[in-house]
C-alpha cells in the first residue's frame, strides 16, 4: 500500500508541475520499479498477501514424457508438497494461446507464474498487465529472451550441451568402431538446428570421418513420425541416435535399445533405468534450474530482472554422463567438460570454425 500511495503522489505531483503528459513515462517507469521490488522483496512466496502460496506452471510438452517437459512440474510438484504450496499444471498449451492461459493464472490469484520452456514466450508481456501486478514470474531458456523488470529468468547453452553430447557419442563409437550416427528432433527452430550441428562437431572432434544424418519430424510429440524417422536411419546404417524431442523421446528410444544403438537422452538423468538400454545422458534438466529459483522464492530472493546462467563445467548442471562408461572414457568425457568450464574450449567457436 505504501508503495502504490508514493507512486501516485509522484504521478499527481508531476500532472500539477509539468503537465501530465509530460509526466507519464516517468510516473509509468516508477510503478514497474515500485512493483518489481515487491515482487522481488520478503513478500514472497504469498506475493499477493492472500495467506497461501499458488505457483503456476504453463508448458507446451506432454507433463508426462519421461524427460524434459516432465521434469520442470515434477521438481515443482515436490516442492510445493514440501512446503504445502498449491501447484496448478498447464500441459501441451499451444504457444499461440500462451498469454491468454498466462492472463488466466493471475486471474486465479496464482504467486508465481513459471513458463515452463521458451516457446511460451509471447506470454512474457502478460507479466505488466494490471492483472498480474501481485504475480512473480520465471523463464527458462536456451535463448536470449529480452530481460524485461516483470521476470526472473535462467539460461543455459546449447552449443555446450549439444557440443558434450556429441563428444560422448563420439567416444562410445570411436572404442565399438562406428562411424554413423543420427539426430531426430521436431520443427526446425533454432535451438533445435543448433543441437543438431552441435552434436554433429563434438562427434567428429573425436572421429573425424564420421557423418550424422539429421531429421526434422516437425513435432516434438509425435511418436509415429519420430519412430518412422528412427527406423529410416538404422536401415541406412545409423548406429547411435540422439532424440532431440519431447513426448516422442520414448518411441525412438524403445526402438534404438530393440536394435542395440547408442542412445543419448534429451535433457534428463536416465542412466539405470531398465526398459530401455540409455547410453548417455544428457542433461540440462529445466527442473534442477528451477528448483534452484523456487528455493530463492520460497526465501524471499527471486528477483525480477535477473538473469542466472548455468554453464557445463561450471555448474552441477548441465553436465554429460556416460552410463556405462569405462574408467577411461569417463575420464576422458571429464576432461572435455572441465575444459569447457575453464574457457579452454568455447562450444561457440569450435561449432563455428567447423561450420566455416
Amino acid at each position: 500500500m505504501r508503495r502504490t500511495r508514493v507512486s501516485a503522489l509522484m504521478a499527481g505531483a508531476c500532472a500539477l508541475l509539468l503537465g501530465a503528459t509530460a509526466c507519464s513515462d516517468r510516473a509509468t517507469e516508477s510503478a514497474a520499479a515500485d512493483t518489481s521490488e515487491a515482487r522481488s522483496s520478503d513478500t514472497q512466496p504469498d506475493v499477493n498477501g492472500d495467506g497461501k502460496v499458488i505457483v503456476g506452471v504453463i508448458s507446451p510438452g506432454d507433463l508426462n514424457d519421461n524427460g524434459y517437459y516432465e521434469s520442470f512440474v515434477v521438481s515443482a510438484q515436490k516442492f510445493a508438497d514440501d512446503n504445502g504450496w498449491e501447484l496448478i499444471k498447464m500441459g501441451q498449451v499451444n504457444p499461440a494461446n500462451a498469454a491468454e492461459q498466462a492472463r488466466n493464472l493471475c486471474r486465479q490469484k496464482v504467486d508465481l507464474v513459471a513458463l515452463a520452456a521458451a516457446e511460451m514466450k509471447d506470454a512474457i508481456p502478460v507479466a505488466a498487465e494490471p492483472d498480474c501486478a501481485n504475480t512473480a514470474w520465471y523463464v527458462p531458456s536456451s535463448a536470449d529472451l529480452e530481460s524485461t523488470p516483470y521476470i526472473a529468468r535462467s539460461r543455459d547453452f546449447v552449443n555446450e550441451t549439444a557440443l558434450a553430447a556429441g563428444y560422448a557419442n563420439g567416444i562410445l563409437m570411436r572404442d565399438a568402431g562406428m562411424t554413423k550416427a543420427g539426430y531426430i528432433s521436431g520443427p526446425e527452430l533454432d535451438f533445435s538446428v543448433m543441437a543438431a550441428k552441435g552434436f554433429e562437431v563434438g562427434i567428429q572432434m573425436v572421429v573425424p570421418e564420421a557423418t550424422v544424418v539429421s531429421t526434422f519430424t516437425g513435432d516434438f510429440n509425435d511418436s509415429a513420425k519420430a519412430r518412422e524417422a528412427a527406423q529410416a536411419q538404422i536401415s541406412q546404417g545409423v548406429e547411435a541416435l540422439y532424440p532431440y524431442l519431447g513426448g516422442a523421446t520414448d518411441a525412438v528410444a524403445q526402438l534404438g535399445s530393440d536394435k542395440g544403438v547408442i542412445l543419448s537422452t534429451p535433457g534428463t538423468d536416465r542412466c539405470g533405468e531398465t526398459a530401455i538400454d540409455w547410453s548417455v545422458s544428457v542433461i540440462f534438466d529445466p527442473g534442477e534450474y528451477f528448483a534452484a529459483a523456487l528455493a530463492d522464492f520460497s526465501e524471499g530472493k527471486l528477483q525480477m530482472g535477473e538473469l542466472r546462467e548455468w554453464h557445463l563445467g561450471v555448474d552441477s548442471v548441465p553436465t554429460v554422463v556416460l552410463c556405462n562408461g569405462t574408467d577411461a572414457q569417463n575420464a576422458e568425457l571429464a576432461e572435455f567438460i572441465e575444459k569447457v568450464g575453464a574457457g579452454e574450449i568455447v562450444p561457440d567457436d569450435v561449432i563455428a570454425q567447423a561450420g566455416a
